[in-house]
């Protein structure tokens, strides 16, 4: 089994959705106008060379899975990681790790030299995974946000 990696396009919605649905931690984190098909698809035109797909590929010749994605996104300045998402079948194996790596280059490459990521604080194996990419804990900041669509929870 090989793992290859591609950028995401919107034909991959479908496959994303379900990974995210996988595993209950990125479950939660959903909304369903934001990761709606319509929501994805308007995040990638916006972001069309930092999102990046993980497909395992075992040499049967049947289609390959998707069993990590990354959609990272910036505002000229700044860039935020929105989802890393690995299946749990293939945690462990250096694919979140891939995948952080190419949208970090990818990010660069358009000039960013900042980024940040969202992780639940009951998240330990997230954070620690983070903590070890260097991702430092902002301590002196509160994140606030504001839904401006009834849709779309506001949050704890």
């Amino acid at each position: 089994m090989s793992i290859i990696t591609r950028l995401v396009t919107i034909d991959d919605y479908d496959n994303i959705y379900a990974l995210w649905c996988s595993t209950e931690q990125s479950k939660r984190a959903l909304n369903p106008v934001d990761d709606s098909r319509e929501g994805i698809e308007r995040y990638l035109k916006r972001n069309p060379n930092t999102c990046f797909l993980a497909l395992s590929k075992d040499g049967s010749g049947d289609a390959p899975e998707v069993v990590g994605v990354i959609l990272t996104g910036h505002d000229g300045r700044r860039a935020i990681i929105h989802h890393l998402c690995v299946h749990p079948a293939y945690r462990h194996q250096g694919i979140a790790s891939q995948l952080v790596k190419e949208a970090e280059a990818a990010l660069k490459k358009e000039g960013i030299s900042k980024i940040f990521g969202l992780v639940f604080k009951d998240n330990e194996p997230a954070n620690a995974f983070w903590e070890k990419k260097g991702y430092s804990l902002r301590t002196n900041l509160n994140y606030r946000n504001k839904s401006l669509n009834d849709a779309v929870p506001q949050g704890e």
